[in-house]
């Protein structure tokens, strides 16, 4: 039984990031002291080194393709980063102070004892714990929700000794209770060597198992598990193996080996605990090939063979599968099927059918109930029907706009559906829902410190027409006494846009260091998402991914037309495939942002898309396109940001990576800064930050990774003339 999703979506009502990370062996030679006067600190410039690449009969040249190192040792790339970070360290130098208040502030707000609910798996109760100053949580068990006789199973804090980054991940106990496997990364590159923990004796197993994904299933024997294994230069999870106690790595049995490299690879296990699931997702296609849990000989059989545009996924009911499949269903629909009979699709039988305003978004199954999760306007929604009489009942909240989650609903006889609750007025909730009655019981909220009052603080929601005429909606929030909708309110907007994640509107504690200062807060649910349904994220992505860019912009535009935001303190923020978004609406309406904070940005597309030896690219053709068919081709190169920087002036921007990114390369923002530094005909400021020793995620730890925030928010606040 898996533990990882119940406890971790249990610890974000505490703040808690189980990641963290390893110094690299950059030269020590190569490291840049900071100028003692801020004023006279010039930009790092960059070599220029013409790199040809041609395809389609064009020829596009880069000048800073020099900047990947896929070792990460190069002399010359490790000081020109480390000049990028001193150059950064000296342009902030007179935010110090503002840093150092907002950290204290973001950290003033947390609890730093705390507890989450505790989520009921087998025999036992699972829990995560922080205490004090440490910076990783420490996951606990006991035999009853009470904390009777509470053991600790990991003190991730007592791994993370010695390291500059550790991240525990996939925590698993066997059925019996008595092992614990999980997977930890010191480099984060999400690689991750599992290993075996006897409960009982605290002491590891010798098995030890390199270059997987994190995650094991059990099967239920006590001795045998499932596990994927990476390729180490794609960083890809394709291969599934069998591993039995007590045996060496190289005597585990390949069951299955992924072909296709568009596909990703997961594994899970039926709440019932019967079956092993192998999971087969693409951009527009997914399936489950199922494995017997009692049979530790058995090979894995797909459920029905793949097929292009066809996504589905099951749970297990007795001998039935529901299946939530977008056969015959734009916006997906639920059927069910005798397990025995599932290979044939002709004999699926809908249980909920399929809407045009509606997506089904996922279900929760019980003895005596289905739980289903729509979304209806961009609001999710849960249902509770009862199995035998067939009568339903909408749970109701009071917030207009919030995000809520079924979690940790692991056993089939529970009498309660969990759930965690947020809005962007509301604190994570968590709440036990009687599955007969609808009552709810609030059995946690998250403590905000300090002089938190939620009546101080109002929360909007609004559709704003973009130029094409479709509606957007846009989730704000500000604080009551600071918001005049005069026009002189400065507005940070926030958005993503990208393959189908949703951001709905939640609480964030740091997010009260902008609010208390005067700030509005927007997320703006772009095309991309799914925030209307799947066709709001087709039209979003492929030829349509422009789509998303000028819904970013016009947003903008309205917010500052309705007096949301002033004219001149209008600011963007995204990360990854929303640093993507901000690098394309810098070069489309640099005019609109007084400054943009673009986090581990994927800004080198073309050439990216083209590199079949990189993490993501082939299984993402689906998402943005294959450039090596030229229609493609043309349409990835005409909003690239990377390919798109011109002679113009741009916003001030805080551009961050992490060395050891194995999403985006950490040479896609380090080759993109080098190229607006080039071209931007402005004195704004243009600042780069690499964490030497993070990944993708950033720094690890509850509050080291505050710091990171402390600084975003400080380089916006000084722009904005507020100074504490």
């Amino acid at each position: 039984m898996n533990i990882g999703y119940s406890v971790c979506l249990a610890a974000l009502s505490i703040t808690v990031l189980a990641a963290c990370n390893k110094t690299s062996d950059h030269n020590p030679q190569a490291i840049i002291k900071t100028p003692s006067n801020t004023q006279q600190a010039s930009p790092p410039i960059a070599k220029k080194i013409p790199h040809e690449m041609t395809i389609h009969g064009d020829t596009r040249v880069d000048n800073y393709y020099w900047l990947r190192d896929d070792k990460r040792t190069d002399s010359a790339v490790i000081a020109h980063l480390n000049a990028e970070n001193a150059y950064t360290e000296a342009r902030l130098a007179h935010t110090k102070r503002l840093q150092s208040t907002l950290f204290a502030e973001l950290k003033g707000r947390i609890v730093k004892d705390d507890d989450s609910v505790a989520t009921k798996l087998g025999a036992y109760y699972y829990s995560v714990q922080t205490r004090g100053d440490n910076e990783y949580p420490t996951y606990v068990r006991s035999g009853d929700d009470k904390g009777t006789d509470q053991h600790v199973i990991l003190d991730v804090n007592e791994q993370a000794k010695g390291h500059d980054y550790y991240a525990a991940t996939g925590l698993s106990v066997s059925p019996n209770g008595n092992l614990l496997a999980y997977g930890e990364d010191t480099v984060s590159r999400r690689i991750y060597t599992i290993l075996v923990k006897d409960l009982s004796t605290g002491k590891l197993l010798e098995d030890k198992l390199e270059g997987t994904d994190g995650e094991i299933v059990w099967a239920n024997d006590n001795k045998t598990f499932y596990y994927i294994k990476k390729d180490l230069q794609t960083l890809l999870g394709y291969q599934v193996y069998r591993h039995t106690l007590g045996t060496a790595q190289a005597e585990d049995e390949l069951i299955y080996e992924e072909s296709n490299t568009s596909y990703y690879t997961g594994i899970g296990k039926s709440k019932d605990q019967q079956e092993i699931y192998i999971f087969h997702a693409s951009t527009n296609a997914s399936g489950v090939s199922v494995i017997d849990a009692n049979d530790v000989k058995a090979q894995p059989k797909r459920l029905i063979e793949r097929a292009e545009n066809l996504e589905y996924s099951i749970e297990k009911l007795a001998d039935f599968y529901y299946i939530v499949t977008n056969l015959n269903a734009v916006n997906f629909q639920l059927m069910k099927v005798h397990k025995d009979q599932a290979h044939d699709k002709a004999n699926w039988q809908t249980v909920i059918p399929a809407r045009d305003a509606v997506k089904l978004e996922g279900i929760d199954l019980f003895a005596n109930h289905l739980v289903y999760k729509e979304r209806e306007m961009g609001q999710s929604r849960l249902t509770v029907r009862n199995l035998t009489t067939g009568d339903e009942q909408q749970l109701s909240f009071n917030d207009s706009s919030y995000r809520v989650t079924a979690y940790g609903n692991n056993e089939l006889d529970n009498p309660n559906l969990r759930v965690y609750y947020t809005s962007m007025t509301t604190p994570a909730s968590t709440f036990d829902i009687d599955l007969n009655t609808g009552d709810k019981t609030l059995l946690k909220q998250q403590q905000v410190i300090g002089e938190f009052n939620a009546d101080n603080y109002a929360s909007e929601r609004l559709f704003i027409s973009a130029r094409d005429g479709v509606k957007v909606p846009v989730s704000l929030v500000y604080r009551k006494d600071k918001f005049k909708k005069d026009g002189t309110n400065p507005l940070l907007q926030y958005a993503y846009g990208s393959y189908g994640a949703t951001m709905d509107p939640s609480f964030s504690s740091g997010r009260l260091s902008l609010l208390d200062r005067g700030f509005v807060f927007a997320i703006a649910h772009i095309r991309g998402s799914q925030m209307l349904g799947r066709p709001w994220y087709e039209d979003g992505k492929l030829l349509n991914k422009k789509n998303t860019f000028n819904d970013f912009v016009d947003v903008t535009k309205s917010l500052v037309a309705q007096q949301y935001g002033a004219q001149d303190q209008i600011f963007a923020m995204g990360g990854s495939a929303g640093g993507l978004l901000m690098g394309a609406v810098a070069n489309q309406a640099p005019e609109l942002y007084k400054g943009m904070v673009a986090a581990v940005p994927f800004v080198d597309v073309v050439t990216t898309m083209l590199d079949a030896s990189l993490p993501l690219t082939t299984n993402e053709y689906g998402e943005w396109g294959n450039p090596n068919d030229k229609l493609y081709y043309d349409y990835m190169l005409s909003y690239s940001p990377y390919d798109q920087v011109s002679k113009q002036a741009y916003p001030n921007m805080l551009v961050t990576t992490g060395l050891h990114d194995s999403q985006v390369q950490y040479f896609e923002p380090a080759k993109w800064v080098a190229k607006l530094r080039e071209f931007k005909t402005d004195d704004n400021k243009l600042l780069f930050k690499i964490d030497m020793e993070a990944g993708h995620g950033g720094a690890s730890g509850r509050f080291k990774s505050l710091a990171d925030t402390a600084l975003n928010y400080a380089f916006i606040l000084d722009l904005a003339g507020i100074k504490e």
